[in-house]
């Protein structure tokens, strides 16, 4: 589903991403792991076709962000954001935000579609008319996350989706997240700074350190403390 090589990311004469390559199977969830200012966010902005100063190899479903239209792109892959507040406009409600992906791409049915979605993620229909200042962070993240399902991706990437929730709420995101991966055969990149996340949500994962890979690691491994490298012990004892 997704295939990336050597791909270097540079604004200006810093470079945020170098020679990265990794692969992710249909449905499954890889996650990307290390310190802040590594580059993690930065692969996934690529690969959504925001960043554009890049050198390499993206495919997403076959399709090169760089030449693929807008609109193509955003009916295969979307991405959810850290702080589900700032992702949402503050003067628009609730169902207006989740609509408006559809409106804009002309799919048929968008208010029975809009409930469908609050249903899908667990919120009641009435929803819709609620502004994000009416709701918990919890609640704001399950909208963003109804409105990257608007125009039925294949591909989600998950820019630490719960780092700026409660710890209680948390576990309820990343639940919902698992499920909508099974019921809509979903495919993750997940970035986080938590291995017990990462765990949890991915069956492998890659370590990075100043812009670049470290080592590609499966679940097991993590779990077992079976890396190679030095920085990814001193990342496994760190947690």
């Amino acid at each position: 589903m997704i295939e990336i090589k050597d791909l270097s990311v540079t604004f200006g004469s810093s470079t945020a991403v170098r020679n990265a390559s990794f692969s992710v199977a249909e449905g499954e969830s890889f996650g990307l792991v290390g310190e802040s200012g590594s580059g993690k966010s930065t692969i996934l902005r690529t690969i959504m076709g925001l960043n554009w100063n890049w050198s390499g190899t993206i495919r997403v479903a076959d399709l090169d962000p760089a030449r693929t239209p807008r609109k193509t792109l955003a009916r295969v892959v979307q991405m959810v954001f850290q702080d589900p507040y700032a992702s949402l406009h503050p003067r628009y409600v609730i169902g207006h935000q989740i609509a408006e992906p559809m409106v804009i791409n002309a799919i048929p049915n968008v208010q029975r579609r809009t409930a469908e979605l609050l249903d899908l993620i667990g919120l009641p229909a009435d929803f819709q008319f609620r502004y994000p200042h009416e709701l918990s962070g919890g609640q704001r993240q399950r909208v963003a996350i109804a409105r990257a399902l608007a125009l039925s991706p294949r591909v989600l990437l998950l820019d630490e989706p719960t780092s700026a929730l409660d710890v209680s709420i948390q576990a309820e995101i990343l639940n919902l997240l698992n499920r909508l991966r099974r019921e809509l055969n979903l495919t993750f990149v997940l970035v986080s700074h938590d291995l017990a996340v990462i765990s949890y949500m991915c069956e492998r994962l890659m370590v990075m350190r100043n812009a670049a890979p470290v080592e590609t690691l499966t679940r097991e491994q993590l779990r077992a403390g079976d890396v190679a490298d030095g920085y990814s012990r001193q990342l496994l004892a760190a947690s």
